[in-house]
């Protein structure tokens, strides 16, 4: 049985995908920037995604979006921290902190996160070292060609599978050796972060390749351009392609679906693990 340790005690199964649900808590995110912008808000967002069939809660203080500006470690740290806090002390649930920044990273743990996701793959100055002082603690490495800044000006691979593959084993062999253990790592290929359209949709059609690091994969692909481009559909109007990904990724093997429209995204799931695995799964 595929299983995630956990601070606590506590383990998450993976032998099914499991919903991240998207918070926020940013004015400018490319999706939902400034819904959730106050600490009570983005609370009480994360406790609906809960009850919707989240099983996993992703808290963002800093867009990723190309050409979004920085946001220092004080503002950042101002975001997360509350609503962190906020819902642990109202819930047991899993609490991912979404950001590169090292000292945001422990911050986040002191107050009850259970995994760091990290766009930068702990190769930010302290992340390794914050990884491995905080030991039960998850970390998802994710591929990124480039900054986020940049990234989407004329990416470029020899071979895109082998060069993601190979900088995801670059990376593991670094958190090994800086003490984060193999079994605490989730790897993310990274769609939209310094790819083209047709890098996105080869990764999309062929995701069960890095099933071969046998590690759980991590698909993030809700509402991203990559559907806007194709379709010619605005953000708020790529829910179907959203969840077509996400099946596609779930029947790829993907274990983490991290997701907005986490409700429409428990529905397409559980028909599929009906259809697959029977009604009572």
């Amino acid at each position: 049985m595929l299983q995630l340790k956990l601070p606590r005690g506590r383990r998450l199964d993976l032998t099914m995908p499991r919903i991240m649900g998207i918070v926020n808590v940013t004015p400018d995110s490319f999706s939902d920037g400034g819904k959730y912008s106050q600490s009570d808000s983005a609370v009480n967002h994360g406790l609906i995604l809960l009850e919707q069939g989240a099983d996993i809660l992703d808290i963002g203080g800093e867009s990723t979006r190309p050409g979004a500006p920085d946001v220092s470690l004080e503002q950042e740290l101002s975001r997360v921290i509350p609503v962190i806090e906020g819902l642990r002390a109202q819930s047991d649930c899993i609490i991912s902190i979404d950001t590169s920044k090292a000292e945001v990273m422990a911050a986040a743990i002191e107050a009850g996160a259970d995994i760091i996701n990290d766009v930068r793959a702990l190769q930010t100055p302290g992340a390794l070292e914050v990884a491995a002082r905080y030991d039960s603690v998850a970390v998802c490495l994710m591929h990124m060609q480039g900054q986020p800044r940049t990234m989407q000006i004329a990416p470029t691979y020899q071979d895109l599978f082998e060069d993601i593959r190979s900088f995801f084993e670059s990376r593991i062999t670094s958190c090994e050796e800086a003490g984060v253990a193999r079994e605490r790592l989730i790897i993310d290929p990274g769609f939209g972060f310094g790819k083209t359209l047709e890098h996105n949709f080869s990764l999309l059609g062929q995701l069960s390749y890095f099933a071969e690091l046998e590690l759980p994969v991590l698909a993030g692909l809700s509402r991203k351009s990559m559907f806007g481009k194709l379709l010619n559909r605005d953000t708020d109007e790529r829910l179907a392609a959203s969840l077509s990904g996400a099946l596609l990724c779930a029947q790829q093997g993907a274990q983490i679906i991290r997701v907005h429209d986490v409700k429409e995204t428990n529905d397409v799931l559980r028909v599929w693990r009906a259809a697959t695995h029977g009604v009572n799964e």
